[in-house]
């Protein structure tokens, strides 16, 4: 028998100490003779990044040794942090960003820098074999103006003489050698673009000394969007593009230039938040191994580009992505709605799927997990915009009669990101409590096409803040969820769309903002190199359009915000400043509205240690409970709430 209970108040196997511990997240996948590499986060590590390896024997062990951290800091979000080449592992330490080696077939080896220590981060390698080197970007803090952006060359003698070997563009990355370390393919962008706007594909000869001569942009029409160039077995260039509006493979030709491989109204890439992200690759014999998006779920497939024809591999995956190819396998990360991220094997030959590397079992039943609902629905501008809806999900609790659950309304970052269908167990903490769930991919969400992209252009603050509302409306009108409990929250630029949202509507009754926008002329000002002109295309140059900054920054129409707010804050966050949670924490305190804040010291821009992960999720519950008056299940440790009327 289920309990009767309000909702929000149920007792829930979904604990934050769940959330922190059950699961590592996986990476970067790749092989060196036989044996397998790739790159675990750990949150019960504090967030460190190990390098593990899985022999030709199948034993599996970290082969980078504790405490060490691996994980790079260009542009911030860091990418591909690690190569390891012919047992000899060369990676990016987090803490100094020096790049490091470590011989793998010695057990008593100890990690030697080959880079200087002088301001240097690394990311995205490739081996150059002839010439005993790595290439890689590399990003250059001075100190003294913008970080300076290069495609380099990184000697394996201990010289530790870096060599440029291509800048003058304001970003790069995918620095690829072809088959025969001849030629060099690399992408490139330049302010005020993201990469998911417009970026070059070049191409280079490397001469006799190891330079670049007479590089060459094969593809970038001033309105295309290139991502991951790959090389084949057979030396061709492949890339995908969105020339077409929808993220494609092609392929280019010295002599018959640029033909698309299988076009389809679908997504083969997503934004270049991290270098060198992988959505395809080359068997031993050709075959393209590729995962691809539609409406929002993840497929993979093989296609023969002497004979294009799509093969869907049918898997119990809606999210894929980090694919690599190594002979006749391929290796992607894999999940879906009722499975955690896993590492896993695909035999190209007989379709055969092998788990490599996965977290723990959830430690509960499956009857405990909310099953996400796509949803579209009309929005402003005669537009139509796209959701996951989850219902309120625990065998053991339902609510009482004649009452409705809570709904909060999840805004992801970005903006230009998507949200997914993927197990996510914050999710799952919510709804086995008994609230609704509403996971908005608004307009400008990648996975819809470029056209659905650029629906955010100059209307940042404004047509995703009409897709949230819309969403919850559409809900409301469906009698799903109670009108008089409607939670946002979101993170970085969700929590832009959090604030917007409270400030220019009436809709929502609590909001809670993780690391946050309050103010856009801050964040122009402030925030780091790879943003800094972001919001070029999102609002408009800047200073030129101030008072559109003005009109849009919450921070100046707090007279206009109405309901409770709780702010989470990483100290070290350089994406989005501490100062812009803390002025908005004193606005609200100002005008006696129920505020909290929450910073947290040693986290930057997203949680990554257990601790942290666990507190701010049971303050935000408690939040909640305060706001919408029930009394949630457990003990709680209490958050100070200003301006909190606790007789109400």
């Amino acid at each position: 028998m289920s309990t009767i209970a309000a909702y929000g108040s149920w007792g829930s196997p979904i604990d934050p100490d769940l959330l922190a511990s059950s699961a590592p997240s996986f990476s970067h996948p790749s092989r060196d003779g036989e044996n397998l590499y790739w790159l675990e986060s750990r949150p019960w590590e504090n967030g460190r990044s190990v390098v593990v390896q899985k022999n030709s024997k199948g034993i599996t062990k970290d082969v980078l040794p504790a405490p060490l951290n691996t994980r790079s800091k260009v542009h911030e979000y860091g990418g591909r942090p690690y190569i390891v080449v012919e047992d000899m592992l060369y990676f990016c330490l987090y803490d100094d960003q020096r790049v490091y080696r470590l011989d793998l077939q010695d057990s008593n080896a100890f990690p030697v820098p080959i880079t200087p220590d002088g301001g240097y981060r690394f990311a995205d390698f490739c081996y150059d074999h002839s010439r005993r080197r790595l290439i890689s970007v590399a990003e250059h803090h001075s100190g003294q103006t913008e970080p300076e952006n290069t495609i380099v060359a990184i000697p394996l003698d201990g010289s530790m003489s870096i060599e440029v070997l291509c800048q003058g563009e304001d970003f790069y990355a995918y620095p690829r050698l072809n088959n025969t370390g001849e030629q060099l393919c690399w992408i490139s962008w330049n302010h005020p673009d993201m990469p998911w706007d417009n970026t070059t594909l070049w191409l280079s000869p490397i001469d006799q000394t190891g330079q670049l001569s007479e590089p060459v942009a094969v593809a970038g029409n001033g309105r295309e969007a290139i991502f991951q160039p790959q090389w084949s077995p057979d030396n061709q260039l492949y890339f995908v593009s969105d020339r077409d509006n929808w993220w494609n493979i092609y392929q280019w030709h010295p002599e018959s230039g640029i033909t698309p491989i299988q076009p389809m109204n679908a997504e083969f890439a997503t934004p270049l938040w991290v270098l060198g992200m992988s959505t395809y690759g080359f068997t031993a014999d050709g075959t393209i191994v590729c995962c691809y998006s539609c409406e929002g779920k993840w497929q993979l497939a093989t296609l023969e580009p002497d004979n294009p024809c799509l093969e869907v591999i049918e898997t119990p995956f809606s999210h894929i992505s980090d694919i690599y190819c190594d002979g006749k396998y391929s290796w992607f990360i894999g999940a879906s709605p009722t499975q955690s991220a896993e590492l896993v094997r695909l035999d190209t030959e007989s379709h055969t799927l092998n788990t490599v590397r996965q977290g723990d079992p959830l430690a509960t039943s499956s009857s405990y997990i909310a099953k996400p609902t796509p949803i579209s629905f009309n929005t402003t501008d005669s537009a139509t915009a796209h959701a996951f809806y989850y219902q309120p999900t625990n065998p053991d609790y339902r609510g009482c009669e004649g009452s409705l659950p809570p709904l909060i309304v999840i805004c992801h970052g970005g903006p230009t990101g998507a949200t997914s269908t993927a197990m996510n167990l914050k999710i799952q903490y919510w709804t086995s409590r008994g609230f609704a769930v509403l996971d908005v991919n608004y307009r400008g969400s990648t996975g819809y096409g470029r056209q659905y992209r650029e629906q955010l252009h100059r209307q940042w603050g404004i047509a995703d803040v009409a897709d949230v509302v819309a969403g919850a409306q559409y809900l409301i009108e469906q009698q799903l969820v109670d009108p008089n409990k409607i939670a946002i929250r979101g993170s970085s630029a969700g929590g832009y769309t959090v604030l917007a949202a409270l400030c220019f509507h009436q809709l929502f009754k609590a909001g809670a903002c993780l690391y946050g926008i309050g103010d856009l002329e801050t964040l122009a000002r402030d925030t780091h190199k790879f943003e800094s002109r972001y919001l070029d295309k999102l609002i408009g140059p800047y200073p030129e359009e101030k008072s559109v900054y003005i009109e849009r920054s919450p921070i100046h129409h707090i007279d206009q915000l109405h309901c409770p707010v709780i702010f989470f804050q990483g100290l070290e966050d350089k994406v989005v400043p501490p100062e812009q949670a803390l002025s908005m924490t004193t606005a609200l305190r100002d005008k006696h509205l129920p505020v909290a804040y929450l910073p947290f010291s040693g986290e930057g821009h997203g949680f990554r240690k257990a601790e942290t992960i666990k507190i701010s999720l049971e303050a935000e519950l408690y939040f909640y409970g305060q706001i919408f008056h029930f009394q949630p299940h457990g003990n709680l440790p209490e958050i100070h709430i200003d301006n909190l009327k606790t007789d109400s």
